[in-house]
């Protein structure tokens, strides 16, 4: 029997604070080499696919009829799987990054995480990986601005997306939120501010990028952008950035100048964020980048209150082993979700 945890499932059983250690502990595994992390392969999906849709399924634009404009992708697959040495399963997450869902009112990432039995290689689980993923990667900035920011937190977040309302609750999780600055270039930073209000946060929309920034000593971006989403010189003294939003060559969110002005770049996977845009456009390359779980160990810390510190996380396929695990005993535990043979 396999068990089924959908979103309304995950999200019944999904403790952020619970999370922190959890995650924690796999940056810990991972940066002791006591995990499999292979490759993630991500490629291009949706290639021709209105010209398909308008009939001209060999791909050709054929006499009298006009080009659609669609020969791009619509979106990016990826395929994600991990183990932790001496865990019961490892998981598989299959995911998905469309851009253009923000327009149809989706998820810009959605997901799909399987659990399997690592003595016999049985499936266990099938769980809502979109709530997954968001739940872990905002405990990169929760657990980042923990170990490496002083109280209280003055947030400053780029980008109004479902990424963003995660790595603002799972920040006011691990320390205390004085203030939240919200911008986006659409009207949807109103909407992230008023839900953040919901969840008990001080949060307010702004009207530019320098206002969300200055005056901050937290700054995330979380944002699909191909460009700088803010100039590195409106950072103040102190100020932790944490990029979460690049994850290919194409994407960036971070200038030259913050990396210039930063004392240290924290990467949670530094083999694969050496080949994301904000790294490349900042001439930096692996050896620049101090590995996010050296925090945990006690091996890298906040060195002058003056520091600019910037973390970039690309996700790790060991964080959503780690999570869909301790959500998958805790459902067990609880006898939630539903449980389906295949």
């Amino acid at each position: 029997m396999v068990r089924i945890l959908s979103a309304d499932a995950v999200g019944e059983l999904l403790s952020l604070a619970e999370l922190f250690p959890v995650v924690e502990e796999a940056f810990v595994k991972q940066g002791r080499g006591e995990v499999e992390r292979p490759p993630r392969p991500h490629f291009p999906v949706g290639i021709d696919i209105d010209r398909v849709r308008d009939g001209n399924g060999n791909g050709v634009v054929g006499a009298g009829s006009k080009p659609t404009g669609r020969d791009s992708p619509l979106g990016t697959g990826l395929t994600m799987p991990a183990y932790i040495h001496g865990r019961e399963v490892y998981a598989t997450k299959l995911a998905a990054v469309h851009p253009e869902n923000a327009a149809r009112g989706l998820p810009t990432v959605n997901a799909q995480v399987v659990l399997t039995d690592a003595t016999t290689g049985l499936p266990l689980a099938l769980l809502d990986g979109t709530t997954v993923t968001s739940a872990r990667t905002g405990c990169i900035g929760g657990l980042a601005a923990e170990y490496l920011a002083a109280d209280p937190i003055r947030l400053g977040v780029l980008g109004a997306g479902t990424q963003a309302r995660w790595q603002s609750r799972a920040i006011a999780v691990g320390s205390a939120v004085e203030s939240v600055a919200v911008y986006s270039p659409s009207d949807s930073r109103e909407a992230c501010a008023a839900d953040l209000r919901e969840d008990g946060l001080p949060a307010e929309a702004v009207d530019s990028p320098e206002a969300a920034v200055s005056g901050a000593n937290v700054v995330v971006t979380a944002t699909t952008s191909e460009t700088p989403v803010f100039d590195g010189s409106w950072l103040d003294p102190g100020t932790l950035v944490v990029a979460v939003g690049a994850y290919t060559p194409e994407t960036r969110e971070l200038d030259a100048e913050t990396f210039e002005r930063a004392a240290r770049v924290f990467a949670d996977v530094p083999e694969e964020v050496a080949d994301i845009g904000d790294v490349r456009g900042a001439g930096l390359d692996e050896s620049d980048l101090i590995p996010l779980s050296a925090v945990f160990e006690g091996d890298a810390s906040r060195d002058d209150a003056d520091e600019i510190l910037v973390v970039e996380s690309v996700g790790s396929a060991v964080l959503d082993a780690a999570t869909a695990e301790y959500l998958y005993e805790k459902s067990s535990a609880r006898s939630v979700g539903e449980e389906v043979g295949l």
